[in-house]
């Protein structure tokens, strides 16, 4: 790497494009985190039909479902494995907001992938409807997670 050239902007620092519909930049990172080798046109196919289908059968407002949904999702403290005189504990942490909404991003694709309904559209809308009801696998995952952190809670005291 030449030392004579200012690197550009990348990872955290890159800047967002909005998405022209609905001009958040949540909905743009669920676009490129469900995107599959490039084709980001069939990404926000997939996200509008769903937003599509939950206005349809639901009557809500997509937008207030997917961020409910993201908010329901979302973990708020996670497990860090830390080695203490030759013993390794599980220690409670807690995460920052950015990293919760991409976790929260993550576990639903994740979650929606794993459904067995008929396409990609159909599942991200029924896993936002049971995110947003509080039930569904990316709930689950995340209650599970926290009750790894609340079981590991006397090890609290390792973190720094």
């Amino acid at each position: 790497m030449s030392r004579k050239t200012n690197v550009k902007a990348s990872g955290n620092n890159a800047k967002l494009v909005l998405e022209p519909q609905f001009k958040d930049t949540t909905i743009t990172k669920f676009i490129n985190c469900l995107m599959y080798s490039g084709q980001k046109s069939v990404a926000e196919k997939i996200i509008y039909d769903a937003f599509y289908l939950i206005k349809k059968e639901t009557n809500l407002n997509p937008m207030q479902v997917f961020q409910g949904a993201l908010h329901n999702v979302s973990p708020i403290v996670k497990v860090k494995s830390i080695r203490v005189a030759g013993s390794n504990y599980q220690v409670p942490v807690e995460i920052a907001p950015q990293k919760q909404t991409s976790y929260g991003i993550k576990w639903i694709i994740e979650s929606a992938r794993k459904r067995s309904e008929r396409t990609m559209s159909i599942k991200l809308f029924r896993e936002l409807v049971d995110a947003y009801n509080n039930s569904g696998g990316s709930i689950q995952k995340k209650e599970s997670l926290h009750k790894i952190a609340e079981s590991n809670r006397a090890f609290a005291h390792y973190r720094w």
